[in-house]
C-alpha cells in the first residue's frame, strides 16, 4: 500500500513539473517500471471537451468516458459471443449520429483462428437492432469498417476490409514471383459493402489491380514505374498471407472516394467508389470495381514500392542509414479529416486532408511512431484532382527532428503537420494506433500498444492524457488494474482505436451522461497491478 502510494506521489510529481515546465517539455516523459492508469493530466483550458470512447482488446465492455475519466456510460458484450479467452473487438466501435453504436465483435470459435468479426448495431440500453456476419465461403472480415451513406443508393450502407482465399495456383496466374515462395495459397485482402438487408453491393479487390515484371506473357505484364495505378506483388519479399494487410480504410462523402491502408508495403491508396458503383445492380458494380475503374487514384507513403523513389538503405558501409522517399513504416488509419460520423463540426482544421498514424516499426533511420498530416490535391479536395506524391516532391529540413520525421529525413512537399515525442518512451506503439483532428485543432491520438490515449496542441503541448486500466487476463480473470507495470508486457492493456465525441454530438442528445466514477471504481474486485510474467533474471 505505501509503495503503491509513493508511486502515484512520484507520478503525480513529474506531471506537475512538466506542466510548470510548460508546451516543449511536455511532449517528453519520464522512464518508469510502474505508474497510475486512467487520467494522468488534463488542461480544461487548452484540451477539446467532449466523451472519449474506447474498446479494450481484451475487455468486456465498450467505454464512453468524460475529460476527468469517469466511465459516463458502456456497452458490455453479450455473453457466450466468442470462445473462452479470445474475447475482442474487431477492434473498435463507432457511435453513431443517430445514437445508435456500431462495434465489430470477434468470433474465432469455429473460424480456425481467424478473426470471423460480426457486426451489430446496438441501441443506447445495449439491444441488438441489426447483425452482419460474413457467411460467404473464403471470406474472412477483419480490423476496419465504416458506415457510409452512399450517395447513388441513398441509404446507409456498411463497408468492411476482408481476405478472400485463393490458391496457389490462382495467384501464379495474377503474375507472383515462383521464385519467392513456394506456396502462394493466400487470402488477398479487399474491401466489401452490403446494404442493410446483409446484400453484398460493391466490392473490391487488391488482386485485380496489380502489374509485374515476371512473366511477360501475362496480360498484367508491364514496366513497374510505369504503372503507379496498380501495385507489384513481387516488391520486397513478395506477397503471403492477407497480402497487403488492410488495417484501415475510410470513406470521403464528398468525393465518393474509399482510402485503404497497405501496411505491409506501408502505403495508402485511393480508389473511386463513385466511378465503380452503379446503383441497383451489384455484379456491374464488382466488375468495374475489378476493371481499370477501380485502380489507384492516389498511393501515398513508400514510392520506392513502384520503383519510383529512393528506397531505405544502410549508408557509409552499415554505418548509418536512410529512410530513403519513404514517408511511414507500417502505417494505420488512415484517414480524411472530416466532419462527417464522429460530428466534430463543419470547420475542422485541415478539413479534407489526410491523416496517418505512422508506428515505425520498420524504420531504419530510428525506431518512433508519428502523425503525418498531407495535403494530397491540386487545388480544393471537392475538386478532387491528386497530386502524384514523387510530383509533388519532397525536401530536407534544414534542422530539427526533420518535421518529426527523423534527422535527416526526405520529407514530402505535401507534409503539412507532424506529431512526435522528443522520447520514445514517451510515445510509441509497434502496431494498431490512430488519431482524430479536434475543432481547436488539437488532435487525439491513440498509442495503441500501450492503450495510451492522449491529446497534442498543433504546437505539440499534452493537454489531456490517460492510460487504458483494462488489461489481459490475470490468474484466469480479466484485468483492471490501477497500476501499470512493466511486467506487463508489450499488447497487454491494447486499444486499437479512440474517439472523442463533443457534448453537442446529436448521438449523444437526451442521454444520460451522468459519471458512474472511474472503471477502476466500478470494478474493484479486480487485482491491483498485472502479475508478473517474467522469469527472474541473473
Amino acid at each position: 500500500m505505501l509503495a503503491s502510494k509513493l508511486t502515484k506521489i512520484i507520478r503525480a510529481c513529474n506531471v506537475l513539473l512538466i506542466t510548470l515546465l510548460g508546451g516543449a517539455a511536455a511532449v517528453s516523459a519520464y522512464e518508469v517500471f510502474r505508474g497510475p492508469t486512467e487520467l494522468i493530466y488534463h488542461d480544461p483550458a487548452k484540451a477539446s471537451p467532449g466523451y472519449t470512447m474506447f474498446s479494450p482488446f481484451r475487455g468486456q465492455n465498450t467505454y464512453l468516458i468524460d475529460m476527468s475519466g469517469n466511465v459516463v456510460h458502456y456497452w458490455p458484450y453479450p455473453q457466450g459471443w466468442s470462445a473462452e479467452g479470445a474475447e475482442s473487438v474487431e477492434k473498435h466501435a463507432r457511435l453513431l449520429r443517430d445514437g445508435t453504436l456500431v462495434r465489430g465483435t470477434v468470433n474465432r470459435a469455429g473460424r480456425g483462428g481467424m478473426s470471423g468479426a460480426i457486426y451489430q448495431f446496438i441501441n443506447w440500453d445495449g439491444k441488438v437492432l441489426w447483425e452482419h456476419d460474413e457467411e460467404r465461403p473464403g471470406y474472412t472480415p477483419h480490423h476496419d469498417f465504416r458506415v457510409i451513406w452512399n450517395p447513388k443508393l441513398e441509404a446507409r450502407t456498411l463497408l468492411y476490409v476482408a481476405s478472400k482465399e485463393m490458391t496457389h495456383e490462382e495467384a501464379i496466374a495474377r503474375g507472383v514471383d515462383p521464385a519467392k515462395r513456394d506456396n502462394y495459397a493466400s487470402r488477398p485482402d479487399g474491401v466489401v459493402e452490403v446494404d442493410m438487408q446483409g446484400n453484398v453491393v460493391w466490392e473490391w479487390n487488391i488482386t485485380d489491380h496489380l502489374v509485374q515484371d515476371i512473366d511477360p506473357g501475362l496480360p498484367n505484364h508491364g514496366v513497374i514505374s510505369e504503372h503507379p495505378e496498380k501495385m507489384d506483388p513481387n516488391f520486397g519479399a513478395g506477397v503471403s498471407g492477407d497480402w497487403i494487410h488492410i488495417n484501415a480504410l475510410d470513406y470521403n462523402t464528398t468525393l465518393d472516394h474509399v482510402v485503404v491502408n497497405n501496411s505491409t508495403f506501408s502505403e495508402s491508396y485511393v480508389i473511386d467508389h463513385g466511378a465503380t458503383f452503379v446503383a441497383g445492380d451489384p455484379e456491374e458494380s464488382i466488375a468495374l470495381a475489378a476493371g481499370e475503374s477501380g485502380d489507384f487514384i492516389f498511393r501515398w507513403g513508400n514510392p520506392c514500392a513502384y520503383d519510383a523513389g529512393d528506397c531505405p538503405s544502410s549508408v557509409n558501409e552499415g554505418q548509418g542509414s536512410t529512410n530513403g522517399h519513404q514517408q511511414v513504416f507500417f502505417s494505420h488509419d488512415i484517414q480524411w479529416i472530416r466532419e462527417k460520423e464522429i460530428g466534430m463540426g463543419n470547420n475542422l482544421p485541415g478539413a479534407g486532408n489526410m491523416l496517418i498514424f505512422n508506428n515505425g516499426e520498420r524504420q531504419l533511420d530510428g525506431v518512433f511512431s508519428s502523425v503525418i498530416e498531407f495535403n494530397p490535391y491540386d487545388g480544393a479536395m471537392e475538386l478532387g484532382a491528386y497530386v502524384p506524391e514523387v510530383k509533388a516532391g519532397y525536401h530536407r529540413p534544414a534542422s530539427g527532428m526533420g518535421m518529426g520525421m527523423g534527422v535527416g529525413a526526405s520529407v514530402s512537399n505535401q507534409v503539412v503537420w507532424t506529431f512526435r515525442s522528443t522520447l520514445q518512451n514517451s510515445f510509441y506503439s509497434s502496431y494498431i494506433s490512430g488519431a482524430q483532428r479536434m475543432p481547436n485543432g488539437n488532435t487525439l491520438i491513440c498509442s495503441g500498444g500501450h492503450g495510451h490515449l492522449f491529446e497534442v496542441t498543433p504546437e505539440g503541448e499534452v493537454v489531456w492524457e490517460y492510460i487504458n486500466p483494462v488489461g489481459d487476463r490475470t490468474g484466469g480473470d480479466y484485468g483492471i488494474f490501477t497500476t501499470m507495470t512493466d511486467t506487463a508486457g508489450d499488447r497487454f492493456n491494447s486499444v486499437f482505436k479512440c474517439a472523442r465525441y463533443p457534448s453537442d454530438y446529436p448521438g449523444l442528445e437526451g442521454k444520460d451522461l451522468t459519471p458512474m466514477g472511474k472503471i477502476t471504481e466500478l470494478w474493484t474486485q479486480q487485482p491491483a497491478e498485472p502479475k508478473s510474467t517474467i522469469a527472474a533474471r541473473d
